[in-house]
């Protein structure tokens, strides 16, 4: 009955994974998109490929997701509580999917774990929560909008003097490196988190100790997010690209390589998970309010923190129910 569950909960994660993928596909394509610079279809691809890539490049953020989040107990009640932590995380996802929301998966993924955790009178490190997750969710975005702001004010100033037709073409050429670098820097942050949930399965079961990451969990993690941004997340795509800002190819570049250094510093520095959907969805913001700060669909905007702000009480409420749920079964 055990192993069964755990093959259960290990399809469930894998099912999460593929929704990461097309809900989040839109965070490394969709400037590149709306500016002309990759065709949708080419776009994709090329984060497919990127995200598979990105995912083998490290094991910081699986180890703070399996290890530094929740403790739950050994056995079939372990399982349930990384099962509904799943299904709050994926019921969330495919709600702010079908709005178009850039909310986070990884948010809602932690929002899951509390939830079920807390449901089933389970530990819970706080500390790691705070420092690790909501911190990094307040940080994170001001650093993206600060750091996006002051990149794209470097360029207008490097290149007051240049043709505004070939600045443009030069700059949609450079696209394709930033939305490269944006797509590896996802799959380094998000496939991990994937990683770390399946790791926490097996360990409640027994069939795991130690640090390290299976290679079948990464390789499982790494095949299935790629297939899910392939699928591609259309309803949120016209929204990072279009709704809040209409982008240019010098301001799509600056916002792509804004937001994939955020990636890198917070994976191999800090082992932190962080919203790759909080950093792009800022970064965008700071390079638009160079033009001017009515640039910004502020509306559109605000629309969007409010469901990062309630990504994590959303996901946990909707885990704890299924917690509840699976206590009968």
């Amino acid at each position: 009955m055990e192993f069964f569950a755990l093959i259960v909960v290990i399809a469930v994660a894998l099912a999460f994974n593929y929704t990461n993928g097309f809900h989040d596909a839109a965070n490394a394509i969709a400037t590149s998109v709306s500016t002309r610079a990759l065709t949708p279809r080419a776009a994709l691809v090329m984060a497919a490929v990127m995200n598979l890539i990105g995912a083998f490049l490290g094991e910081g953020v699986a180890r703070t997701v399996g290890e530094g989040i929740i403790d739950p107990p050994q056995g079939l009640d372990g399982l349930r509580i990384v099962l509904a932590a799943l299904l709050g995380a994926i019921i969330w996802n495919l709600v702010t999917w079908y709005f178009g929301l850039p909310s986070s998966s990884s948010h809602a993924l932690i929002g899951g774990m509390v939830g079920a955790a807390m449901a089933a009178s389970s530990t819970v490190h706080w500390d790691g929560v705070l420092d690790r997750v909501v911190l990094p969710m307040f940080l994170s975005p001001l650093v993206g909008m600060v750091l996006g702001y002051l990149v794209m004010c470097a360029i207008l100033w490097i290149f007051r003097g240049s043709h505004p037709g070939r600045t443009k073409r030069g700059f949609r050429i450079a696209q394709t490196v930033s939305a490269a670098a944006m797509a590896l820097g996802h799959g380094l942050q998000d496939a991990q988190k994937t990683m770390g949930i399946m790791v926490l399965a097996l360990t409640v079961t027994g069939h795991h100790t130690g640090d390290g990451v299976p290679v079948w969990v990464v390789v499982s993690s790494a095949l299935v997010l790629s297939l899910g941004t392939y699928a591609g997340g259309w309803r949120i795509m016209r929204t990072l690209g279009r709704k809040i800002i209409e982008l240019d190819p010098p301001r799509g570049f600056a916002a792509e390589a804004t937001a994939s250094t955020v990636l890198y510093v917070t994976a191999f520095i800090y082992h932190a998970p962080i919203s790759t959907t909080h950093t792009i969805t800022s970064a965008i913001m700071g390079v638009g309010a160079t033009r001017r700060l009515s640039a910004v669909r502020w509306g559109v905007a605000g629309n969007i923190v409010v469901a990062w702000v309630v990504t994590i009480p959303a996901a946990a409420a909707v885990a704890a129910l299924s917690y509840a749920a699976l206590t009968l079964v």
